[in-house]
């Protein structure tokens, strides 16, 4: 954790760029987006996502893109009670749905919005398999141009079919706009980049701890309310189950940094535009930062002051420091109103076939070997909160 600290604390401007994979910079127009873009340009596009899209004000604003993306996610799963459910598909589907809402938002006249959402969906996650497959090229830079694995190859097939969805998104918005919207008005991104354009150790048991959930959602919401954003704060010991996913971190190793001049980090010497990991995944999991690590304590993270900001070094689910994940405001809100709403709409019990494993599959992105597959019972009073 003290090496962490130097990286992102002390060293912090000097590790403030990124060492994109080739495969990045191909369906990133070379390094353009906020991700894996460095220096000015960084800055310059983080400023304008936070300022347009990511500030407490704004996301209020979108809250009705979060509540009519989990709300129809309800409403589907309803439609399927009894059956199993994919709850890993389900849950992701729902997130990308909110987050293209709010790029360029479904209530702008577009009578094709849930064909292009749903090949863009498709698209992206093809885009997140080819940048975590190894390409021998990023690691021997001589055989680059040669392209041996096909991977750039296969991502710029994937930048045309996003070049094409873009534009037809980007056209159609600049058609339609006579003027620009004022401020009261909700923006998506899309039209904010058009507008920037022209200007202690628990002793309870599992069923204890299940029971206490249950309670806590009846007394804050109760069975005759669907989950509202505002119920959201006075869940305090479901953020606490929430916070017990530090063990599978989504970008176990963040993304690679690299610094500007050489520096010290400990006893180690790292040369000028080294390649730097910060493995998140191990620092969750270290007796040093966590007693009993691997344990289901929610009352560990009800006595210490955890947030997704990045303050604690000892819990970086978004990494910390000027490189954190600039969209981590709006995943902490998605992530609870989602696992609340499951929670508080069905009962869930696994299919005949079905084991619990949380077995995981590493990747650029941390997901389980296994996906989870579960049957919803509706337990809301009345089958009108679900339509």
């Amino acid at each position: 954790m003290d090496l962490v600290k130097v990286v992102v604390r002390d060293l912090d401007h000097n590790f403030e760029n990124r060492d994109p994979p080739l495969t990045a910079l191909s369906i990133t127009y070379g390094g353009l987006d906020v991700a894996f873009s460095s220096h000015k340009h960084w800055r310059d596009m983080r400023k304008l996502l936070v300022s347009q899209v990511l500030t407490n004000p704004n996301l209020d604003a979108s809250r009705s893109f979060r509540t009519n993306g989990v709300r129809k996610t309800v409403r589907d799963v309803y439609g399927r009670i009894g059956t199993g459910i994919n709850v890993n598909k389900v849950s992701y589907d729902t997130e990308i749905d909110v987050v293209t809402n709010l790029l360029w938002g479904c209530s702008k006249g577009y009578d094709d919005y849930g064909e292009i959402g749903d090949e863009f969906q498709e698209v992206a996650f093809e885009i997140m398999k080819l940048l975590a497959a190894p390409n021998i090229s990023d690691f021997i830079p001589m055989l680059s141009r040669f392209d041996l694995q096909g991977r750039e190859r296969d991502m710029r097939k994937l930048k045309e079919q996003i070049d094409r969805i873009f534009e037809n998104f980007i056209r159609g918005r600049i058609n339609a706009n006579s003027r620009k919207m004022g401020k009261d008005e909700r923006k998506d991104f899309l039209q904010a980049l058009l507008d920037e354009k022209d200007d202690p150790k628990s002793s309870l048991d599992l069923d204890q701890i299940k029971a206490i959930l249950v309670e806590e959602l009846g007394d804050v919401i109760g069975l005759d309310n669907i989950v509202e954003e505002s119920h959201l704060s006075k869940l305090i010991y479901l953020d606490a189950v929430i916070n017990c996913f530090r063990l599978q971190p989504a970008v176990p190793l963040l993304i690679p940094r690299y610094p500007d001049e050489s520096c010290t980090v400990g006893d180690y010497t790292i040369p000028k535009g080294t390649v730097v990991f910060i493995n998140a995944w191990a620092t969750h999991r270290d007796p040093k930062n966590w007693t009993n690590p691997l344990e289901f304590n929610p009352e560990r993270c009800l006595n210490t002051k955890l947030d997704y900001k990045g303050n604690s070094l000892k819990f970086l689910p978004f990494g910390s420091g000027r490189r954190i994940c600039p969209g981590a405001p709006l995943r902490e809100k998605m992530l609870m109103y989602l696992v609340t709403s499951f929670l508080h709409s069905f009962d869930w019990s696994l299919t005949k076939d079905e084991d619990f494993d949380l077995s995981q599959e590493f990747n650029i992105v941390t997901k389980k070997k296994k996906p989870l597959i579960a049957i919803p019972t509706p337990k809301l009073s009345t089958a009108s909160l679900y339509l």
